[in-house]
């Protein structure tokens, strides 16, 4: 954990995201929290993290309008992140790709 980040405020945050129950209460909760360009952004970096764990090409992943420096930070973070992506696509049923031959693991 990145302890730049680790506040109270922030676990405070955290702890009201926990509270969420529906996709519409979310909706609601970040309408009010983010920008829609926050919002967009976010939801623009997990999309790239799923292609990329599809092994879809930068270029592939560039035609849906993500930046270069987007799809490079976002790899960054599924190489030597704090492995918060695989957690989440794990309970989501998202196998894993082997890294050598596409094959699942």
């Amino acid at each position: 954990m990145n302890k730049k980040i680790k506040t109270d405020a922030v676990d405070h945050l955290f702890e009201a995201i926990l509270t969420l129950k529906t996709p519409e209460e979310c909706y609601a909760f970040f309408e009010d929290v983010c920008t829609v360009n926050e919002l967009l952004s976010l939801s623009q970096r997990y999309e790239v993290a799923k292609m990329l764990r599809e092994k879809r090409t930068y270029l592939d992943i560039a035609e849906t309008g993500a930046s270069t420096a987007t799809i490079s930070r976002v790899n960054r973070s599924l190489n030597y992140g704090s492995d918060g992506y695989d957690m989440v696509f794990k309970r989501l049923g998202f196998e894993k790709l082997d890294d050598e031959d596409g094959a699942e693991k």
